[in-house]
């Protein structure tokens, strides 16, 4: 049983990475990210909060963590507000074919 919770752990850190990885990637490719660091953020919170979020995302530094967090954030669409912004647009009479 323990090589079986090593083998998941192994791919939630592998998966863990790729996404980060790519997520960078499209924050560098939009210009979001560049050689240049030229802003400082600072602020208090729970440095439980902080431990948390950098073992699900697998990072070790504030700023990685820092990175991450903001491209994602820049990044995410907003598929689900259009979805609900579209309720009631399709006709009731309309087949589906379902």
């Amino acid at each position: 049983m323990p090589a079986h919770t090593a083998s998941a752990t192994e791919t939630d850190e592998r998966v863990a990475r790729t996404r980060n990885r790519l997520v960078l990637e499209q924050a560098r490719a939009v210009g979001l990210l560049g050689a240049a660091k030229n802003t400082r953020l600072s602020g208090r919170v729970p440095s439980e909060l902080i431990e948390a979020a950098k073992r699900r995302a697998h990072v070790t530094s504030d700023t990685e963590l820092l990175e991450l967090a903001l491209s994602r954030l820049a990044l995410e669409d907003d598929f689900g507000a259009r979805l609900v912004a579209r309720k009631g647009s399709i006709p009731a009479d309309i087949d589906l074919g379902v």
